[in-house]
C-alpha cells in the first residue's frame, strides 16, 4: 500500500473528470438537467464524471468498494471505499455560477486515508494523504493561525430539504455575522473544506451533508493542520451529516457558538 503514489494517480484522475465537466459547461442546456428529489439536480455531465471516476479508480485500487453520488456502481462494504462526488456544486454548474470541484475520498474501516479536491474553474488541484501533509497545486499549505472569531471569514451552507432545522441555523449565523468578519455561501462543501485547508476560509459548518460532500476535503483539512468534528464535537463527520472545521487554534470557540445553537 503505497498512499502517496495512488493519491498522485487519483490527481491525476481528478483532473481528467475536471477536463470533461468543463468542456461540458460551455455546451450544457438547462434541458439537460433532471431532478433527482427536492432542490438535488444532476445531468448527464454528473453521471458521466463519476463513470470516468470509477473506471479510473477501479484500476488504481481495484480492491476498494465505492460510494458514490450518482450510484453508476452499487455500494459494496468493503474495508477500503472510495467516496466519489464527480460535480460538487451540481446547482452553480447548472445555473453558470463557476464553483465546483470534482471530490474523492479514500476510507479505510470509515476512517479518511486520502483526500482530493480539484476546484474545476481556478484549475486548483488540492490533494493530502494520511502520510503527507496537504498541497495546493504542489505546494504545501495550513490553516489560517488566527485565534480571534472577530478576526475570522466563516463559511457555511444553508439547509436544502430539511427546513426544520432552519431556527438553529438562523441563531447561528446571528451570533457568528455580529461576532466575525463575514460569512460565505459558496454552493460546495467540498471547496469549503479546500479553503479551510489553505488558510482562505478560517472556519465552516454545515447541517445534512452526505459522506461524498465531504470525504475528500476532510483530510485535507488535517493534514493541513485543522480540526473536524461534528456538531456534537465527536469524529462521525463523514457519516453524521453535520461538519465544523477549522484551525485548532479557533476551534473551541466556534464549536460553542455551533453547540449553543443547534444543541441547547
Amino acid at each position: 500500500m503505497n498512499l502517496e503514489n495512488i493519491c498522485h494517480q487519483t490527481c491525476a484522475l481528478a483532473k481528467q473528470a475536471g477536463e470533461f465537466i468543463r468542456k461540458e459547461s460551455t455546451r450544457f442546456k438547462q434541458t439537460d438537467v433532471e431532478i433527482k428529489s427536492f432542490n438535488q439536480l444532476v445531468s448527464y455531465v454528473d453521471k458521466t464524471a463519476e463513470e470516468i471516476l470509477v473506471q479510473g479508480l477501479k484500476t488504481i485500487f481495484p480492491e476498494a468498494g465505492f460510494i458514490t453520488e450518482e450510484k453508476t456502481i452499487a455500494t459494496e462494504e468493503k474495508e477500503w471505499m472510495w467516496v466519489v462526488d464527480p460535480l460538487d456544486g451540481t446547482t452553480n454548474f447548472v445555473h453558470q455560477i463557476p464553483v465546483y470541484s470534482v471530490s474523492i475520498g479514500l476510507l479505510q474501516n470509515k476512517k479518511p486515508m486520502l483526500g482530493v479536491v480539484y476546484e474545476i474553474n481556478r484549475d486548483e488541484l488540492f490533494y493530502a494523504s494520511k502520510e503527507s501533509k496537504a498541497f495546493l497545486n504542489g505546494v504545501e499549505i495550513n490553516v489560517k493561525q488566527n485565534h480571534d472569531l472577530s478576526k475570522s471569514l466563516l463559511a457555511t451552507g444553508f439547509p436544502y430539504y430539511d427546513f426544520e432545522v432552519m431556527p438553529k441555523y438562523i441563531h447561528a449565523l446571528q451570533r457568528l455575522m455580529r461576532e466575525s468578519q463575514g460569512m460565505r455561501r459558496l454552493g460546495s462543501a467540498a471547496v469549503d473544506l479546500a479553503y479551510v485547508a489553505c488558510g482562505r476560509f478560517d472556519a465552516f459548518f454545515e447541517y445534512g451533508l452526505s459522506p461524498w460532500d465531504v470525504a475528500g476535503g476532510a483530510l485535507i483539512v488535517e493534514r493541513a493542520g485543522g480540526k473536524l468534528s461534528s456538531f456534537y464535537g465527536d469524529d462521525n463527520f463523514i457519516f453524521g451529516k453535520t461538519i465544523i472545521a477549522s484551525s485548532a487554534n479557533l476551534y473551541t470557540d466556534f464549536f460553542n457558538v455551533i453547540d449553543e445553537s443547534f444543541n441547547k
